[in-house]
């Protein structure tokens, strides 16, 4: 029994867990993004937006009476004796000891230790995973966890539901978070979306290149770089995202204001 258990494949699918047989040999996203094959697949994608929509909405359901949010990015490769990974367990418990919830990818590594630093503080530890060809399981430290089909969809909620993002030492995954992240920023999709950087020594080489070569040679402007915060210190993160926070809110407020003197004056 212990040796079937060990070889059966397994993935998440959504909501569902299968196993053995029942597991398909490529994910819901290569199938959605597959222009491969008979004519039918045009007719059948159709069909894929009401299960698109259904993620959206569970997602919605689920985080929208999160308090606010801070989301951890980082490497599912980071074991646990990896300064990152204790960088980790700090970030999240500073940020729960700030009165944040911790969201991250759900994952193992630097996800597990953000959690698990979250957990620790008893604050609100979030995972929002999602169905890779390779099995990646829940951590143990998320007390919401949330399995996504879709990249996309899954990204959406990482952005909704958050006012600033945490990234610690990654890969691809990390990267092109981090990336679209900042195109948000920059193209003001979102504001006062505060983007730290976990790690001078880590990410010193990408910034490097950033000023070097795409600042230089006019690919992006100069204050384009503010964008990004990149720090070693726990606590200055977190009072990055907490001063964000605030100013946010206070114009906020003043907007409020001004709508209210505007009514005023009309009357």
């Amino acid at each position: 029994m212990t040796d079937m258990k060990k070889t059966r494949p397994e993935r998440r699918q959504g909501a569902a867990v299968v196993r053995g047989d029942l597991v398909s040999d490529s994910t819901h996203d290569q199938r959605l993004l597959d222009r491969r094959g008979p004519a039918d697949w045009l007719h059948m994608d159709p069909w894929r937006v009401m299960r698109i929509q259904a993620e959206f909405v569970e997602g919605f359901g689920q985080l929208a009476e999160l308090p606010q949010a801070v989301t951890v990015f980082g490497s599912a490769r980071s074991p646990e004796d990896t300064p990152e990974y204790e960088m980790g367990v700090q970030i999240g418990r500073k940020l729960s000891e700030a009165g944040y919830a911790v969201i991250t990818g759900g994952g193992p590594g630097c996800m597990e230790a953000a959690n698990k630093g979250a957990r620790e503080a008893g604050g609100v530890s979030v995972g929002l995973g999602i169905e890779l060809p390779f099995e990646q399981h829940m951590n143990e430290y998320v007390d919401l966890g949330i399995e996504f089909r879709y990249f996309f969809v899954r990204k959406t909620m990482f952005v909704k539901y958050s006012c600033g993002f945490v990234a610690l030492p990654g890969g691809f995954g990390t990267m092109d978070e981090l990336f679209e992240a900042l195109t948000l920023v920059q193209t003001r999709k979102v504001t006062s979306f505060p983007v730290v950087l976990m790690g001078t020594e880590f990410w010193g080489g990408l910034l490097d290149w950033i000023k070097n070569t795409l600042v230089s040679s006019g690919k992006i402007s100069l204050a384009d770089v503010d964008l990004v915060h990149v720090t070693d210190d726990v606590d200055e993160a977190v009072r990055i995202i907490a001063d964000a926070d605030r100013n946010r809110a206070e114009r906020l407020r003043e907007e409020q204001r001004a709508v209210r003197n505007t009514v005023g004056d009309a009357q």
